[in-house]
């Protein structure tokens, strides 16, 4: 679509993006918006009262630009460079998972567990571009966060963001799962890791196309990643350690036998808006075995 021939003003803009986009976007409304706003340096309450004012010079060149690129499907958080979580805003690019609402459940659970005022030494395993680790920081700032992660380039955006937020009290760390960890002694253990299934059809549709395959992927089945964790992790937790983990909405019970078989106790499970299990909480098996 070009858009030349359009009055050129925001609304009508507006109007004629979004219903182009209904053919290819769940939300052509809000994707509208979010790329008019990216174009015009526009936020939401001006937009909206903005409708009669003129584009400026190659804001429309950039508008086609942009659309052409949501129309073959690419994430919006991609196009933006930027996606909002746990009231942050967090650069994202294509070497990191987009974050998503329902990792803020993860977040939420994490807290209740960690007293205000804590000094807890916490490890955030396959940070992305950080959104977990900073939201723990952010909110416990007297916590010790370290963020790992395998991919250089996931962690270069990261790096961003933490100094995007001004935080003082995360560090990032590079390698595959516990290989940064050598020797630490954690109070609590946070991921959300690949758990996709490797020949689920979902891996062709939408953003998650574009998304980095071993962010999303765990073998065949997707326990791979969740595996490893369970099998691991306690050696990095201190008596009392906590773990939590995001997993998919129908792999509650399946994780739940994965921790049961490598010896963790109080295991416990929280359910999303839908009412899906999509968070899950385990004690190491030590302390557990003590209270």
């Amino acid at each position: 679509m070009t858009l030349s021939s359009l009055p050129i003003t925001v609304g009508s803009l507006l109007q004629k993006i979004s219903h182009t986009l209904k053919s290819t976007s769940p939300t052509p409304q809000l994707d509208a918006e979010v790329l008019m706003m990216h174009a015009t340096g526009l936020d939401r309450s001006a937009l909206m009262t903005s409708g009669n004012a003129a584009l400026a010079n190659g804001q429309e060149l950039l508008l086609e630009k942009l659309l052409a690129r949501r129309l073959h499907g690419e994430p919006i958080a991609y196009i933006t460079g930027v996606r909002e979580f746990w009231s942050m805003e967090l650069n994202v690019t294509p070497a990191t998972l987009i974050p998503r609402p329902e990792t803020e459940l993860l977040v939420e659970k994490a807290l209740t567990r960690i007293p205000k005022d804590a000094t807890w030494k916490i490890a955030d395993l396959g940070t992305g571009a950080g959104a977990i680790a900073l939201a723990l920081a952010k909110e416990r700032p007297h916590c010790h966060l370290i963020a790992t992660d395998i991919s250089s380039a996931a962690l270069e955006t990261a790096q961003t963001n933490i100094k995007k937020l001004r935080l003082k009290n995360i560090e990032l760390r590079q390698g595959s799962w516990f290989v940064p960890l050598a020797d630490e002694k954690l109070d609590m253990i946070v991921s959300n890791p690949p758990y996709v299934n490797r020949d689920d059809p979902h891996l062709e549709q939408g953003d998650v196309r574009f998304e980095p395959q071993q962010a999303l992927i765990a073998g065949l089945g997707g326990f791979d990643a969740v595996r490893h964790i369970s099998m691991h992790a306690q050696e990095y937790l201190k008596d009392m350690g906590k773990l939590l983990l995001e997993h998919g909405w129908d792999q509650a019970v399946k994780i739940h036998g994965i921790l049961h078989h490598d010896n963790w106790r109080m295991i416990t499970h929280y359910p999303d808006f839908a009412g899906h299990n999509r968070v899950i909480e385990a004690v190491t098996s030590k302390s557990a075995a003590l209270i």
